[in-house]
């Protein structure tokens, strides 16, 4: 192991193939190692964000607001009230004396001037240290006004992000079962855990729809209050990001008897797999669906499959290491990567549960570094010793990438290109070949050795 693991981050460390594989995880981070992990407030937001016609009130500090407008980039077909901040903006003296009258001053206007379909109020660390009763002050206002409003416990000195999403999804299980199911056809579903970056759940939804799937309601990217509470009605769950909506999958099925299956929409066989999956749900109500979905599955890979075939001639034998939100699609990530030809020597997560990580040592090559909640230096360490040439992550891991003199491909929050679905999987590859193949790395002090100086020398010429 590098010394650049801190004692007490040993266990959180695992390499394949070496010893047992007994990786901690969903511990709170290392106070001092600037974790990769984010708050439980963080977490609720990241689900709860994208219900494009809600109202979403952070009650606290200004700084806290930081994490709302567009931080994740969620698009919304029709009302976009989800991308403007709203904070009661805590200062000392609502610190000293209680924070609920300004709290129940900025629900009335907003409500009034916004007219939301419902309201979700955001507790921070501080409204959780002074005492703030928000369960009082939601159940009034929503008597007053006529709209759900509803508290998220989301004070993030409680736990990590994971606390964050059941947070969230205690929140929004207060608005299922709430709304009329008249009309919902027997072969419907509901899509869990896809926030609709880049417009990802619209590629899903037309899958489904070439099918003869009907979705009742985005949870929650693209999302709609009035669907959320008629989504009790739908057959079967679809749960993308295991780690976000899990929790809410299982209270329908505990409350209202909706069975869940868990899908991942990247890369190649998933997608399929996850399609077909739906299609053998409900073959008995619709003896064609499978055909149908066949058709579908071989019309898109005729138009893929030769072009992911160019680009591996050049990808062939790179280097690549992962580091994501939840584990769950880091699976899928290994698969698309080995289409392209590429070795994976580094895999990591900021919420991945035992199980995953278990799961994640049994499909990845030995030597492999497995991590949970890393942080820059472990990172930085990790993609020096094993030379990757292109990390796959997120907004907070692009800075690590980039000093490092390395490809970096955005597979999080700030995307603007879909990587959903067969033509995701196209737009994937693409991003990877461009990131990899750059004639910039060239001129990087990682990159320059006694063999590349005269390319650089002439390139410069």
């Amino acid at each position: 192991m590098t010394t650049a693991i801190l004692n007490e981050r040993r266990q959180q460390v695992h390499r394949t193939g070496q010893g047992p594989m007994d990786l901690a995880c969903n511990r709170d981070s290392l106070a001092g190692a600037v974790s990769q992990r984010a708050c439980v407030f963080c977490g609720s937001r990241v689900v709860l964000y994208p219900i494009a016609d809600a109202l979403h009130l952070v009650h606290g500090p200004i700084g806290c607001a930081a994490y709302t407008w567009d931080i994740r980039g969620a698009l919304s077909s029709g009302p976009e009230l989800h991308r403007l901040s709203f904070s009661t903006d805590l200062q000392e003296r609502d610190v000293i004396f209680g924070g609920e009258k300004k709290l129940t001053a900025a629900l009335n206007e907003l409500i009034d001037r916004h007219q939301p379909k419902a309201a979700f109020v955001y507790s921070t660390c501080i409204v959780g240290i002074i005492g703030d009763d928000l369960k009082a002050v939601c159940r009034a206002m929503s008597e007053k006004k006529g709209i759900p409003v509803l508290p998220v416990q989301s004070e993030g000195f409680k736990g990590n992000k994971r606390s964050g999403y059941l947070a969230a999804c205690q929140a929004m299980f207060q608005l299922i079962g709430t709304g009329d199911v008249t009309g919902i056809p027997a072969t419907s579903v509901n899509l869990f855990g896809d926030f609709n970056l880049a417009g990802e759940i619209w590629i899903i939804r037309e899958y489904l729809k070439r099918m003869g799937v009907a979705v009742v309601a985005n949870i929650t990217g693209d999302g709609r209050v009035d669907d959320i509470r008629r989504c009790h009605g739908a057959a079967l769950n679809l749960v993308q990001c295991s780690g976000a909506t899990m929790d809410l999958a299982k209270m329908m099925q505990e409350s209202h008897g909706v069975p869940f299956i868990r899908v991942s929409y990247l890369g190649i066989e998933d997608m399929a797999d996850s399609l077909y999956r739906v299609a053998e749900f409900f073959k008995d109500c619709d003896p064609k669906i499978m055909d149908r979905t066949r058709e579908l599955v071989r019309d898109e890979l005729n138009k893929l499959l030769p072009e992911l075939a160019m680009l591996r001639r050049d990808l062939e034998g790179k280097k690549a290491a992962i580091y994501v939100g939840g584990a769950f699609k880091a699976f899928s990530l290994i698969k698309a990567l080995r289409h392209l030809g590429m070795q994976v020597v580094l895999v990591g997560s900021q919420t991945g549960t035992k199980e995953d990580y278990e799961e994640l040592a049994t499909i990845t090559d030995p030597g492999t570094i497995i991590v949970d909640d890393s942080n820059p230096l472990e990172l930085s360490a990790f993609l020096k010793e094993q030379a990757v040439d292109i990390f796959v992550g997120g907004v907070k891991e692009r800075p690590i990438a980039y000093k490092l003199g390395m490809g970096f491909c955005d597979h999080n929050h700030e995307r603007k290109i879909a990587l959903e679905g067969f033509i995701g999987m196209a737009h994937f590859a693409r991003e990877v070949h461009r990131s990899v193949m750059s004639p910039v790395w060239l001129f990087t002090s990682r990159k320059i050795t006694a063999s590349t100086r005269p390319i650089i020398k002439e390139a410069v010429a």
